[in-house]
Order: structure tokens, then sequence, then C-alpha cells
């Protein structure tokens, strides 16, 4: 008998409804970044905002029509190599920063202090980045360019985007002046890290790996003192072919230093790894009270 191939299901309607609002929300909070801090003190963003920005103070065109027109490209490229649903909610959001532009233009700046400008400015502007690629969408190009050079260049798609961007704060410093043009780094540092919290979340996650004679106990431990549930897992040692237990578990960045005491206390010669975990969805990671 053949196999019948599970057809995709489409997006349910309050997921699409979710996801449109917030991308229109990221999008607004970012035309506030730009055009009510940073544009009116001369400070740019990074990747194509940050050309926009250039080519719109040297030619006195509105922004919003550089950031809709450099793009398009990007648009069918998205479409070809990331597929059709992150196509779409990059159109949609970058023409509502696009329309958003236009419209805050207008209104003065909430202040003149360019360092005020430049760190408020560059949080506004990481905050509405960062809800928008949450909900799956993209307000600059430069990330799916960055994309396609990577699989000509011996390069990681973040080192690419950061030259990239080099180069273009850079240039900002012949526009706008070498002091703006610091301003402007800085303000591209405040939106990163303010990216990176947005998307992982202030209580981000992490997992840990353990190996151990003494699994039982640690794991018994975890559970008792963080409240953490923990997988075991069957491993063998390629040096020895021994067998071993493996502890798997997941915990919050603030639970990690008790973790490590727990470990340390019931077996100094343990094996510990902790990674960064972007997301965690499912199982039983709620966690339970502890003594």
């Amino acid at each position: 008998m053949q196999k019948q191939i599970k057809k995709h299901q489409g997006m349910p309607k309050s997921k699409i409804l979710k996801r449109v609002l917030f991308i229109f929300i990221g999008a607004v909070l970012m035309a506030v970044g730009l055009e009510i801090f940073l544009v009116p003190n001369q400070v740019i963003d990074g990747g194509i905002v940050g050309i926009s920005i250039i080519l719109s103070h040297l030619l006195g065109w509105k922004l919003g029509l550089f950031i809709f027109l450099l793009n398009i490209p990007f648009f069918f490229i998205g479409y070809k190599q990331i597929g059709k649903t992150f196509a779409l909610s990059t159109v949609f959001g970058i023409s509502i920063l696009s329309i958003a532009t236009v419209l805050l233009h207008p209104v003065p700046a909430f202040t003149e202090d360019v360092l005020l400008a430049t760190v408020f400015g560059g949080i506004t502007l990481g905050i509405g980045v960062g809800i928008v690629i949450r909900y799956g969408g993209s307000l600059d190009g430069t990330e799916i360019l960055a994309i396609l050079a990577n699989k000509k260049l011996p390069f990681s798609v973040g080192e690419i985007i950061m030259f990239f961007n080099i180069f273009i704060l850079g240039s900002a410093g012949f526009v706008f002046g070498w002091n703006r043009a610091m301003y402007s780094l800085i303000a591209y540092f405040v939106a990163f890290k303010t990216i990176d919290i947005v998307i992982e979340g202030l209580d981000e996650s992490k997992s840990a790996w353990i190996i151990s004679e003494q699994y039982q106990e640690i794991g018994d431990a975890i559970i008792a003192r963080l409240g953490r549930g923990v997988t075991y897992l069957n491993g063998e040692g390629a040096y020895t072919g021994d067998d071993k237990k493996v502890i798997f578990c997941v915990i919050t960045r603030l639970e990690e230093a008790k973790l490590k005491s727990i470990v340390e206390d019931l077996d100094t010669s343990a094996f510990l790894a902790v990674s960064n975990i972007a997301e965690v969805r499912g199982g039983r990671f709620k966690k339970k009270d502890i003594h």
C-alpha cells in the first residue's frame, strides 16, 4: 500500500492575525526609533536602512521610499531561498516601516541630546526588529544577502553582516562626520543586543549535559533542589567503550550557578556542558516547586 503524504496545513487565522499584528507593531517601533530619535540627530542604522538614510540625506528624497525600493530585490530572493511565508511577512513589514517613516518624518525629535537619542533610538529600533524576527519576518534585506553570500564565501552569515555594516557605518563618517559615525556604532551595538533580548527573552533557557557515575544522585538532586525534570540518555565512551549515563535537563540562566554547585557537590570529576537554547516548547519544562 502506498504511503499517504500528509499535506501541509495552512496557518490558522488566529496565528496569521497574531503575526500580522506583531509585525505591524515591530515595524512601527523601528520607524519611531529611526524618525524620532536617530535620523533627526544624524545617527544611522546598519544594513539597507543605513544606506537608505545616507541616500535620503544626500538626495533629499523620503527615507521610506529608499527603504522600500532598495529592499525590492530581496523580496524575490527571500521568496525563492527562504519561502513564501517569510517573503510575504517581510513585504508587509517593510511596507509598514516605509509608510510609518513617511508619516513620522514631520514629528520633531524627542531629544536633541545625541547620546540619549543614540541609546533610546537603538533600544526602540532593536525591540521593533526583534519582534518582527520573532514572528517570522525581516525589516532589512541584509540578512538574505548574507545567507546567499555565505554559500560562496568562507565566512559565516554573522560575519558577512558585520563586515557589511562596518562598511555602511564607516561611510556615515564621510556624510555626517566621524563623531556621528561613532554614535552610529553605539546605536548599532545597542540595537543588536536588544534584538537578542527580544528574540531569546530575558529568562533565557539553557541546556545542560552531565556525565557522571553518580548520575542517579545528581538527577534526584536536580529534581529536588531545582524543581526541574531530567532525562537519562544511554551513551558509550568512544575511547574506553564503557556504557555511560548522560543526564539532560533544561534550566534558566539564573539556575546555572546552582546546577554547577549541585554537580560539584556530588561529583567533582563529572563532565558538565551548558549551552544556550533559543526556544523551548512542550515537554515538562514548567518549573515545579522546589525545597
